[in-house]
């Protein structure tokens, strides 16, 4: 091994290491990234509306992905995994994206914005790894969107409340209602929940 292999491969244990650190500390980042947006956030009734709408999407995303997810059993190819190699991350994005909106703080948008690019990116980094090694060639067809005979169970199932709530979607369901909650109790007691001005 030369040493420019050998410092390359160094440089590729390091940033593995920190992706998946940074995928495990994801939901304690959350938390004080949520301490952080709710102290800087300055909603309005118009932001709270609009935000609101566009955090609804994104969860509804999620509760369709977690209503066809079978974790760790299977490589999922039916339902948003039709459409989207990770949908639950992308519901949590289009979440985030809503809750900016709510917040009417562009410095609370460059937070979520920082979180989400961080945390997310190195989540799917994380996810991607465990499932190549886990399923290997099932996998990398996925996602080059082939379906062979061993798939095709995967790619037909049909949503379900029951496996909805088996992935604990309802944690999400909560956690994005509670946000919501929060910046209304700050826009009333602000005095602004009908202001309609822009983002500050």
């Amino acid at each position: 091994m030369t040493p420019s292999n050998g410092a390359w491969l160094q440089q590729s244990v390091a940033v593995a290491d920190i992706t998946r650190r940074l995928a495990r500390l994801r939901v304690p980042l959350g938390f004080l990234f949520a301490v952080a947006v709710l102290w800087l956030a300055q909603p309005s009734g118009l932001t709270l509306l609009a935000g609101s709408v566009v955090a609804g999407v994104g969860e509804m995303l999620r509760i369709w992905a977690a209503g066809h997810l079978s974790k760790s059993r299977e490589v999922t190819s039916s339902g948003p995994y039709r459409l989207f190699a990770h949908p639950l991350y992308v519901g949590s994005s289009v979440m985030g994206v809503g809750l900016a909106i709510a917040s009417g703080s562009i410095v609370v948008s460059a937070l979520i914005a920082i979180y989400l690019v961080a945390t997310i990116g190195a989540a799917i980094r994380s996810e991607e790894a465990f499932l190549r090694q886990k399923f290997g060639d099932q996998y990398d067809r996925y996602r080059r969107g082939e379906i062979g005979a061993r798939d095709s169970a995967a790619a037909t199932r049909r949503f379900t409340v029951a496996q909805a709530i088996a992935n604990r979607e309802h944690r999400a369901i909560g956690g994005v209602v509670l946000a919501v909650l929060l910046l209304c109790l700050k826009a009333a007691y602000n005095g602004s929940f009908w202001r309609t001005a822009g983002p500050r």
